[in-house]
């Protein structure tokens, strides 16, 4: 059964196995390799979107770190904690900026939690990159949450 498990979430050969509302069940791990997976599983037009989300993310912060925890890719800064989680959701993407309420301006869509901020984006609905970017940067600069 683990051995099962163990592929189907993430060897190169195995279909990725979608959780409840499309997110792709990715094994935890850390650096560039498990996002990687988690972007190559995104279902449909979504995996392009999140290699995109990953290029201008890498552009923005030079040396950000990166992990797969809770079936969704992080990132941070080292020693700073995690600024920046993306998660697949059925009909769009969330990209939450875990400090997000410091940022200018503050991105759009409110979260239980006080200082989280989330950005959606739905197919066929462009990308404000300048704006994403800006959001990056000023995010990576922000202490970031310890998870």
């Amino acid at each position: 059964m683990a051995k099962t498990k163990s592929k189907a979430a993430g060897s190169a050969d195995a279909k990725p196995v979608l959780l409840s509302g499309g997110n792709p069940q990715i094994a935890k791990g850390y650096g560039d390799a498990p996002v990687q997976t988690y972007i190559a599983a995104m279902p449909g037009w979504k995996s392009e979107v999140g290699r995109r989300l990953d290029q201008l993310i890498m552009q923005a912060v030079p040396g950000v770190q990166k992990a797969v925890k809770w079936n969704s890719p992080f990132y941070g800064m080292e020693g700073e904690g995690w600024f920046l989680g993306i998660h697949c959701f059925a009909k769009y993407i969330k990209v939450a900026f875990f400090r997000g309420l410091s940022l200018k301006p503050v991105p759009p869509v409110e979260s239980k939690s006080k200082d989280t901020r989330y950005f959606h984006i739905h197919e066929n609905e462009p990308i404000d990159e300048e704006q994403f970017v800006s959001w990056v940067k000023q995010a990576s600069r922000l202490p970031g949450e310890r998870m």
